[in-house]
């Protein structure tokens, strides 16, 4: 059993990344070998470019990279696991979520690292929008990251929180087809999720309404949010310091039980795991409804060993590590929205467009297995098919920019 990576993993990132000097370079998508070159690539033909988009802003998608570049935002609050680690620290990752868009989903993308996490920088990444087709916020810390996202969605661009919405989607996916395989509907489970941050707030706002047919709403019967302090529910002290987990309440557990995890897992069909390494039992397991649907996803090491959780009795089991069967990783999710949203030239990402992208990756996979409920991370079709689903989406629900 695999639980932490091995000093020859770290030590062979240390010499990539020393070697390359980073993982991103920009490349001239035109010739500059002559001076007819350069004056159509720069002075004086640019000008009459600048002159035609100024005219119209919205050319910009026309004859500028804005048509397939998104910026990758982070203040490096909640850098992986390791925490507010600022924005210094934080451009391997981005530059690693970048070369993620581009192998992928054949998208620009490139980081942008705020290095004052503790300033509000909303408006500084409104005054950088012009020049990207999206931006996809990454590693912002609850309850900022909620704060951010939401007061960005009028900038007339696609704003997604990946750490959020990403996660979510797959979450999604994965659930559609474990009810397949356990047939299970979506009305009758009773789902568990144990994390209310970043990501454990967006599954539940997806999940609480969302059926097999994203064209038809399916009440889930009943979802029941835990965070480090028990079960969250109306009326709990301390609760109303957290606008986010206010909504939580609100939204979930309608019969207001409190009580801890332990006591949550009673007659649970499912339970999806954000949050810290073993915090699930066996025995916990064993209070859940027969066949249940366990997603342990805290990385490295998840909720529970998957081993385990089948020994208690769970008829399939998902984590986000590449070491097991069912990794729930959103890598299957992020490059196909966001490729779908600047295919349409979306001017925000809807829930539309989320359950799209998560229908698509169920419906990948003719025939899920126990083993099997989520495609390879790997297979780019999965990405061509998200996107795809996410652009119809986009025109549906009147999101498309016309140009």
């Amino acid at each position: 059993m695999l639980f932490e990576p091995s000093d020859e993993i770290y030590q062979a990132a240390l010499d990539l990344h020393e070697k390359h000097k980073g993982k991103l370079e920009i490349r001239s998508k035109v010739p500059l070998k002559t001076k007819q070159d350069l004056s159509r690539a720069y002075t004086p033909g640019v000008a009459e470019v600048c002159r035609e988009i100024a005219k119209d802003k919205n050319l910009a998608y026309k004859y500028t990279l804005k048509a397939n570049t998104i910026a990758i935002v982070t203040d490096g609050s909640a850098v992986l696991g390791l925490g507010n680690i600022g924005g210094y620290a934080a451009i391997p990752v981005m530059e690693g979520k970048a070369i993620l868009f581009k192998e992928f989903a054949g998208v620009d993308a490139f980081p942008i690292c705020f290095e004052s996490y503790e300033t509000d920088f909303v408006d500084q990444v409104k005054n950088i929008a012009p020049v990207f087709g999206g931006i996809n916020l990454e590693d912002i810390a609850a309850p900022k990251c909620f704060e951010v996202e939401d007061a960005l969605q009028d900038i007339g661009i696609p704003v997604m929180h990946d750490d959020q919405h990403g996660t979510a989607v797959v979450v999604l996916a994965a659930l559609i087809n474990a009810c397949k395989i356990t047939q299970r509907k979506f009305e009758d489970l009773n789902i568990v999720i144990c994390g209310a941050g970043a990501a454990g707030y967006a599954i539940t706002r997806l999940l609480k309404c969302i059926g097999y047919d994203p064209n038809v709403c399916t009440m889930v019967h009943e979802i029941t949010v835990c965070d480090t302090k028990g079960i969250i529910y109306r009326g709990r002290e301390g609760l109303y310091n957290n606008k986010y987990k206010f909504i939580l309440a609100e939204e979930t557990n309608r019969a207001r039980r409190p009580g801890s995890l332990d006591d949550a897992m009673a007659g649970a069909d499912v339970f999806i795991g954000v949050s810290s390494p073993g915090v699930l039992t066996e025995a916990m397991i064993k209070k859940m409804n027969p066949d249940p649907i366990i997603f342990a996803m805290a990385n490295p090491v998840p909720e529970i060993w998957p081993d385990a959780a089948r020994r208690a009795g769970a008829a399939v089991v998902g984590t986000g590590r590449s070491d097991f069967p069912n990794q729930i990783n959103n890598v299957l999710a992020f490059p196909g929205i966001f490729r779908g949203a600047l295919d349409a030239c979306a001017t925000k990402i809807t829930d539309e467009m989320k359950v799209a992208a998560a229908h698509a990756i169920a419906d990948y996979l003719i025939k899920p297995t126990r083993d099997r409920i989520m495609p390879n991370i790997l297979d780019k079709e999965v990405t061509k098919r998200v996107a795809l689903a996410v652009k119809n989406a986009a025109v549906q629900c009147g999101c498309s920019r016309e140009l």
